[in-house]
């Protein structure tokens, strides 16, 4: 940290700020959502439980993200990411400590129910707030760099999947909820909501107001009301919930139809979501370098028609080549629409209410 007139450090702090936000979005994907397929998997060979009852919690999930996201918004801009992410890791924490004890369905439910809320408090929203704050020419590269972690964290599935079933789903349960926790505090503790309190400007630019005495230029913003009338809003949520469909559809039907509805091997099937992430991968890598230079709008909705694309190769295909080629086109329309999306956010409505507006976008998305 340095204070204004010093001098500026080799590398601006903020790139600190989405490096930790990359480390603790590879963490959350590695232990919760690249994994929980598996925990799922061997928990139904040992209870019996129905696949509608792990379908319950998923939607009981999505329901709790979309209506606590106006309030979990509001308390990051007013109170700070820092505190945020401290109080939802170590509900993380708990979660899974809880969650390697389950020996029946109610324990079931309150652990994931801490490990959801946990994961939404404790990662991605806490730190693209920070981001926005402590970016504007830089916010999409910074913003793919945040997401850059959940992206490579889905190349671990496979492994993970192994280490779990070699060492029990318990021992996998618990070890995450020590991990999430001696690696996820110092990682929040990294994270600070906005430069100005500590003698910095967004992208570490020098202020020339300084030296002529004039106050600094504060970028616009809009308060939640304001963005709620604004037809931007709707049509950034609106868009956003008909491509998280399409994703959502993909994750939970896209290996059980190449492999029982078509007839292929478990494992060419999984090969699939493999190249889907090396997608993504290159949808955020080209997000990342471009974004900050050319409108975001155009390329936004080129992603959209991306994923409207996808599941129509995917609906006309007969073959793997076929298969392969749409997951592609989806993983490249979801690693670059999201940074995108969220940098024309921020451009439209501003950093200083961001957290409650993507709150109510979540709201808007779940009721979609």
């Amino acid at each position: 940290m340095t204070a204004r007139g010093a001098r500026r450090p080799k590398i601006f702090y903020g790139w600190y700020i989405a490096a930790a936000g990359f480390v603790s979005q590879f963490m959350f994907g590695v232990l919760m959502f690249h994994s929980f397929g598996t925990y799922v998997a061997l928990m139904q060979a040992d209870f019996g439980w129905s696949r509608t009852t792990f379908s319950f919690a998923f939607a009981a999930q999505r329901i709790e993200s979309g209506v606590l996201g106006p309030i979990q918004g509001w308390v990051i801009d007013t109170y700070g990411p820092r505190k945020v992410m401290i109080f939802g890791i170590v509900l993380f924490s708990v979660g899974f400590v809880l969650l390697s004890r389950v020996e029946s369905l109610p324990l079931f439910y309150i652990s994931f129910t801490l490990i959801a809320i946990g994961s939404s408090l404790g990662s991605f929203l806490s730190v693209l707030v920070a981001i926005v704050n402590w970016f504007r020419r830089r916010r999409v590269l910074a913003t793919g760099v945040l997401t850059m972690g959940f992206a490579v964290g889905g190349l671990t599935a496979t492994p993970m999947a192994l280490l779990i079933e070699g060492i029990g789903w318990r021992d996998a349960a618990f070890a995450s909820g020590v991990v999430s926790l001696v690696v996820g505090i110092p990682l929040a503790l990294v994270v600070r909501h906005r430069p100005e309190p500590y003698g910095m400007l967004p992208d570490g630019v020098q202020s020339s107001s300084l030296v002529a005495g004039e106050p600094e230029q504060i970028e616009w913003s809009m308060t939640a009301r304001e963005a709620l009338t604004t037809s931007a809003f709707w049509f950034l949520a609106l868009g956003q919930a008909s491509a998280l469909l399409v994703i959502g559809a993909l994750m939970v039907h896209l290996v059980i139809y190449i492999h029982e509805d078509l007839g292929y091997t478990l494992g060419l099937a999984a090969l699939a979501v493999t190249i889907q992430t090396f997608g993504q991968i290159i949808g955020q890598l080209l997000s990342t370098a471009f974004g900050d230079r050319v409108p975001k709008r155009p390329f936004v909705i080129l992603a959209l028609l991306g994923h409207s694309a996808a599941m129509l190769l995917l609906a006309l295909a007969d073959g793997l080549p076929m298969i392969y080629v749409a997951v592609v086109i989806n993983g490249i329309a979801w690693g670059s629409r999201g940074p995108l999306m969220m940098g024309l956010r921020a451009d439209y409505f501003g950093p200083r209410r961001f957290g409650t507006i993507m709150g109510f976008s979540s709201l808007v998305i779940m009721l979609g």
